[in-house]
């Protein structure tokens, strides 16, 4: 099967230690590998990065996880508890361009490797951070995973439908959406370093990412001062109807189609008639306008309802779309991986694991002079301890075996 996507360049000789792990920091450090830099992940020599899932003495339980993000690395198993494990990690960090870490709070600091001691050995370095909750918070020194991060910093408490308890969204945007944010923030600071040699210390707190990410229903509650409402899969103001999910034929779980008419352009409504085959309401005065059809917002949706129900999300996204009216069906993982268009454009990519055989995962969607980057398959637990040895710090064979006899790799 022929390999889709390019080895990109645009950060080839840019080097990362990378102390990350189960999905906020990797997602950063992934896409920096992506991108072309060399990633060395530092794992622990008997079960990795927590989110390999690995159990003494059995295989790992859930291999597709860490596939998704640890593409493009390379593994390095040191023993950061003993004397020599530090030494050598010292030694990788001087020669580095970035680290990056997410590890519980004050653990990198009890490793010896808190940015005043990395910083004394590597002063051009871009050393990273990403944490739960930010210094100064009284919650600076808790715990934080995606949910802990969404619901403290706000996508939970708008998300779901008004009557009910809050809902947490479904994408990991707390994890993945932090390392995105942090990723954008080396490259300025590499860029930078260009002009200036200096290095950075950049940090990142969850809570604040998602904060970042509300932007939208900030500016509802300035504009109202009141806190933003949970409003569901409907329009979030009356004036927008129709603008909300539809059913579609089929009656499955995830058959919809969302449709929107925006405010800005009053031709949407005509144009949806027109696609519905009810053009004998366009100039109608009960739907003319976007009040008009706010106050009439149930009839309207049982108007546009009882188009959709008859035709699949695919035939309503389609003709919908053709119309010159936003619209879009309700597709769901499966569907996405399955999507020959997805695969044929390298957005969804096929590696081969030697763990698992095929995994399709989605790629960087960004496309470089027509094409996105090239997926490699996530490293082994220490594949490459050998390699970034001898590349970074000239050891011999022996020696990296006798670090294997000692326990250090």
């Amino acid at each position: 099967m022929a390999q889709i996507g390019v080895e990109l360049d645009c950060l080839e000789g840019v080097t990362v230690v990378d102390f990350t792990q189960f999905e906020a920091g990797p997602s950063c450090t992934e896409s920096l590998a992506w991108l072309g830099a060399e990633v060395v992940k530092i794992e622990n020599p008997t079960t990795g990065d927590p989110g390999r899932r690995l159990r003494p003495g059995q295989p790992d339980n859930d291999p597709w996880y860490f596939h998704q993000f640890n593409a493009n690395k390379k593994s390095l198993t040191l023993n950061l508890k003993s004397p020599r494990g530090r030494e050598i990690v010292s030694s990788l960090l001087k020669k580095a361009d970035v680290t990056v870490e997410n590890m519980a709070p004050g653990t990198i600091e009890r490793l010896g490797l808190g940015y005043d001691a990395v910083k004394e050995i590597n002063p051009g370095i871009i050393y990273c951070q990403v944490k739960g909750f930010g210094t100064g918070s009284p919650y600076e020194n808790s715990l934080a995973f995606d949910m802990i991060a969404q619901a403290a910093g706000g996508p939970i408490s708008v998300t779901g439908e008004g009557d009910r308890a809050p809902v947490k969204p479904g994408p990991s945007f707390g994890d993945t959406g932090t390392g995105m944010l942090m990723a954008v923030s080396i490259l300025g600071a590499l860029y930078k370093r260009t002009k200036t040699g200096q290095g950075r210390r950049l940090q990142v707190a969850m809570q604040d990412a998602m904060i970042h990410y509300m932007r939208v229903p900030f500016s509802r509650t300035q504009q109202s001062g009141q806190a933003q409402l949970r409003n569901g899969s409907s329009r979030s103001n009356p004036a927008l109807a129709p603008s909300a999910l539809y059913p579609c034929k089929g009656g499955g779980p995830n058959d919809y189609a969302y449709i929107f008419t925006s405010r800005a352009n009053p031709d949407h409504w005509r144009r949806l008639l027109k696609a519905i085959e009810r053009e004998d309401l366009i100039g109608d005065a009960r739907y003319d306008t976007g009040p008009a059809r706010g106050q009439r917002a149930v009839e309207v949706d049982e108007l546009i309802a009882s188009w959709t129900r008859e035709h699949s999300k695919e035939e309503v996204m389609t003709v919908i779309g053709a119309a010159g009216v936003p619209a879009g069906a309700v597709f769901d993982t499966l569907e996405l991986m399955n999507d020959p268009s997805l695969a044929e454009r390298g957005i969804m990519q096929t590696i081969q694991h030697p763990t698992t055989g095929a995994v399709k995962m989605p790629a960087w969607p960004v496309r470089f002079d027509g094409t996105p980057p090239r997926v490699k398959p996530s490293p082994l637990l220490g594949e490459h301890s050998a390699e970034v040895l001898s590349g970074w710090l000239g050891m011999s064979p022996q020696e990296v075996e006798a670090l294997r006899q000692d326990g250090i790799v």
